[in-house]
Protein backbone atom coordinates (compact mmCIF):
# COMPACT_ATOMS: atom_id res chain seq x y z
CA UNK A 1 0.00 0.00 0.00
CA UNK A 2 1.45 2.93 -1.43
CA UNK A 3 0.59 7.00 -0.15
CA UNK A 4 -2.77 5.81 1.12
CA UNK A 5 -4.83 8.70 2.48
CA UNK A 6 -7.59 8.90 4.28
CA UNK A 7 -10.59 10.62 2.17
CA UNK A 8 -14.22 12.26 2.86
CA UNK A 9 -16.96 13.45 0.50
CA UNK A 10 -20.46 14.55 1.00
CA UNK A 11 -23.12 15.12 -1.55
CA UNK A 12 -26.15 16.99 -0.62
CA UNK A 13 -29.51 16.96 -2.95
CA UNK A 14 -31.53 18.87 -0.20
CA UNK A 15 -35.07 17.87 0.63
CA UNK A 16 -33.49 15.44 2.94
CA UNK A 17 -31.57 13.50 0.35
CA UNK A 18 -27.61 13.35 0.69
CA UNK A 19 -24.93 10.83 0.61
CA UNK A 20 -21.57 10.60 2.06
CA UNK A 21 -18.71 8.42 2.61
CA UNK A 22 -15.47 8.22 4.13
CA UNK A 23 -12.81 5.64 2.82
CA UNK A 24 -8.80 5.10 1.97
CA UNK A 25 -7.39 5.20 -1.53
CA UNK A 26 -5.05 6.53 -2.92
CA UNK A 27 -4.97 9.82 -5.42
CA UNK A 28 -3.94 7.07 -8.38
CA UNK A 29 -6.85 5.14 -7.32
CA UNK A 30 -9.14 8.12 -7.78
CA UNK A 31 -7.81 9.55 -11.06
CA UNK A 32 -9.59 6.97 -13.69
CA UNK A 33 -12.96 8.13 -12.09
CA UNK A 34 -12.60 11.82 -12.05
CA UNK A 35 -14.54 13.46 -14.47
CA UNK A 36 -16.96 10.55 -15.15
CA UNK A 37 -20.20 9.59 -14.19
CA UNK A 38 -20.79 7.27 -11.68
CA UNK A 39 -24.43 5.45 -11.12
CA UNK A 40 -25.17 5.20 -7.38
CA UNK A 41 -28.69 3.87 -7.61
CA UNK A 42 -31.61 4.25 -6.12
CA UNK A 43 -29.12 5.48 -2.99
CA UNK A 44 -32.11 8.04 -2.04
CA UNK A 45 -34.91 6.07 -2.19
CA UNK A 46 -36.98 4.50 -4.72
CA UNK A 47 -36.62 6.04 -8.48
CA UNK A 48 -33.76 8.30 -7.00
CA UNK A 49 -31.62 6.85 -9.95
CA UNK A 50 -28.35 8.73 -8.24
CA UNK A 51 -25.67 9.55 -10.97
CA UNK A 52 -22.65 11.59 -9.67
CA UNK A 53 -19.19 13.00 -11.28
CA UNK A 54 -16.19 13.94 -9.15
CA UNK A 55 -13.41 16.13 -9.27
CA UNK A 56 -10.51 16.19 -6.72
CA UNK A 57 -11.77 19.47 -5.17
CA UNK A 58 -14.94 16.96 -4.08
CA UNK A 59 -12.76 14.98 -1.86
CA UNK A 60 -11.41 16.11 1.64
CA UNK A 61 -8.20 14.55 3.34
CA UNK A 62 -8.88 13.31 6.71
CA UNK A 63 -5.10 12.05 7.15
CA UNK A 64 -2.44 10.76 5.23
CA UNK A 65 -0.69 9.69 8.08
CA UNK A 66 0.19 5.59 6.97
CA UNK A 67 0.23 4.21 10.21
CA UNK A 68 -3.28 5.58 11.45
CA UNK A 69 -4.69 4.91 8.17
CA UNK A 70 -3.60 1.14 8.49
CA UNK A 71 -4.83 0.70 12.00
CA UNK A 72 -8.48 2.51 11.20
CA UNK A 73 -8.77 -0.23 8.38
CA UNK A 74 -7.80 -2.67 10.19
CA UNK A 75 -9.93 -2.00 13.31
CA UNK A 76 -12.94 -0.48 11.57
CA UNK A 77 -13.27 -2.33 7.91
CA UNK A 78 -11.38 -5.56 8.77
CA UNK A 79 -8.96 -4.45 6.50
CA UNK A 80 -11.14 -2.93 3.44
CA UNK A 81 -10.66 0.44 2.13
CA UNK A 82 -14.39 1.26 2.83
CA UNK A 83 -14.55 2.86 6.50
CA UNK A 84 -17.92 4.23 6.35
CA UNK A 85 -21.06 5.31 3.84
CA UNK A 86 -20.77 4.96 0.21
CA UNK A 87 -17.55 4.64 -1.82
CA UNK A 88 -17.47 5.64 -4.99
CA UNK A 89 -14.47 3.79 -5.47
CA UNK A 90 -16.82 0.79 -5.05
CA UNK A 91 -19.17 1.87 -7.50
CA UNK A 92 -16.87 3.20 -10.21
CA UNK A 93 -15.27 -0.45 -10.59
CA UNK A 94 -18.85 -2.30 -10.31
CA UNK A 95 -19.57 0.20 -13.58
CA UNK A 96 -16.55 -0.18 -15.40
CA UNK A 97 -16.61 -4.51 -14.61
CA UNK A 98 -20.24 -4.60 -15.92
CA UNK A 99 -18.82 -1.81 -18.96
CA UNK A 100 -16.31 -5.13 -19.91
CA UNK A 101 -18.67 -7.72 -19.65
Amino acid sequence: MSNLKLYEWSWDQGRGYQAEGLFVASEEDLKPMLGRDIYFGEICGKHSEVTLSFDMEDFTIKSDDQGFIEQLMALVSGGSRSISGYNPLEYFEDQRDDEEE
